[in-house]
């Protein structure tokens, strides 16, 4: 029988997110594929420094050695590479003993389109076109935001810092796990709009966002531990109030999933509740939210909903 990946939590990860790629990617973008190609064989038994994503990874496959029986959480690598020049890319897997033996490299061709045949929950890339075509298709996707400055270097390198050993995982809330129905409200119509039109639908579930299924994948993997000793916990961090907060609490009761914590901010920064949170990972989807948190945290910005209309898109990944 062939096999399936099953009820595994898989996340598909880009080489470029997983280890830094910046030299290489130089000389593709100065001399172009073949020396690209040539640079990537002559250096195969380097490994690639760790990338942005990469203490998120390590701490997501840390998850399966605290059950026992089949491993739970699956990570596909997915790389725009040939097999031939990705060979540098597994030999670095295999250096940072990750225990990854999935993957997809696609020969120039953008990787996203595998993310539904693994059956992923999230998809992971530097490049928001792969990004933006894997949310199109239904799948959870981010764009993983580069460090900015020392903070988000020191961050990056020692894993966020929360020292539980947890992986804490942040979520804003309209267009990221839920839809954007709400926030089209606000920006056609302003706040007084947006704060009477969720106290009328108060009792009324919110739609699914690009997040919702990914989130569910995450309760039912911390519900094979106990509530307090489990190795995952997730956060709601929106810029929602009292009383627009009554419609968020219902719809996560409506939907049965399992949130730890809820910051309702009333438009307050997020970023130091996120520090104080001790997020490993955020997930916004406006792009200015994300650029503030990436100083100090590892983020992921959602290019989903009406707050990403003809926003322009980052440079292909490699």
């Amino acid at each position: 029988m062939p096999s399936t990946l099953g009820d595994k939590l898989v996340i598909a990860i880009s080489s470029r997110a997983m280890f830094k790629m910046d030299d290489s990617h130089h000389v593709y973008e100065q001399e172009g594929l073949a020396a690209y190609s040539q640079y990537q064989i002559d250096h195969e038994d380097e490994p690639l420094e760790p990338g942005d994503a990469f203490p998120l990874v390590k701490k997501l496959l840390s998850i399966n050695e605290r059950l026992k029986g089949e491993p739970r959480v699956e990570i596909i690598l997915l790389s725009r590479n040939s097999a031939d020049t990705g060979l540098r890319v597994f030999n670095s897997i295999e250096h940072y003993g990750l225990d990854i033996a999935r993957a997809a490299f696609c020969g120039g061709e953008s990787p996203y389109r595998y993310v539904q045949a693994f059956g992923c929950h999230l998809f992971l890339s530097t490049d928001a076109e792969d990004v933006r075509s894997a949310l199109d298709s239904g799948v959870a996707a981010a764009t993983f935001l580069p460090p900015k400055g020392a903070d988000g270097e020191a961050n990056r390198a020692n894993g966020n810092g929360n020292d539980a050993g947890q992986l804490r995982f942040a979520f804003d809330g309209d267009a990221v796990l839920f839809s954007d129905e709400a926030e089209q409200v606000y920006k056609a119509d302003g706040l007084e709009a947006f704060t009477a039109t969720e106290r009328a639908a108060a009792k009324q579930p919110l739609t699914g966002g690009p997040f919702k299924s990914f989130l569910a994948a995450l309760h039912t993997l911390q519900a094979e531990f106990p509530g307090d000793d489990s190795p995952i916990r997730t956060a709601l961090v929106t810029a929602r109030s009292a009383p627009a907060h009554e419609r968020v609490i219902r719809t996560l009761r409506a939907w049965r999933i399992r949130i730890d914590e809820s910051l309702f901010l009333g438009g307050l920064a997020k970023v130091e509740f996120l520090k104080a949170y001790g997020a490993d990972v955020f997930f916004d989807d406006q792009r200015g939210h994300c650029d503030l948190a990436a100083e100090h945290i590892a983020t992921g910005h959602v290019p989903h909903g009406v707050a990403n209309n003809d926003q322009p898109t980052l440079e292909k990944d490699s």
